[in-house]
């Protein structure tokens, strides 16, 4: 492997790191949340990353990371509007209050 392409993996492998640790070890919804987008994002680099290495002149990997980034961007407002929801009926954005509107 190029040497030179680890130096943009590093960053996205950090991305993802923090990402999943924040998603795991976090009870507020909106923390979760952004954790999901640094995740995405990661996902984004490395899109970008390996299109521009192993295919220089063609633009799938941006393609796809454009595709994503809207899908990111669908997915965050419509997630938003749930947090809001569940705020205006609960009170807070705890995720363990969350699982007592089950019934």
């Amino acid at each position: 492997m190029d040497l030179s392409i680890l130096w943009y993996l590093v960053p996205s492998v950090l991305m993802f790191v923090c990402g999943v640790f924040g998603f795991v070890t976090r009870k507020n919804l909106i923390a979760i949340l952004i954790s999901l987008e640094l995740i995405l994002n990661s996902a984004d680099l490395n899109f970008v990353i390996f299109n521009r290495f192993l295919f220089p002149g063609q633009m799938e990997g941006m393609i796809f990371t454009l595709f994503s980034i809207a899908l990111a961007a669908a997915e965050t407002a419509i997630a938003i509007a749930i947090i809001i929801n569940i705020y205006r009926k609960i009170g807070n954005t705890d995720i363990r209050e969350v699982t007592k509107m089950r019934f």
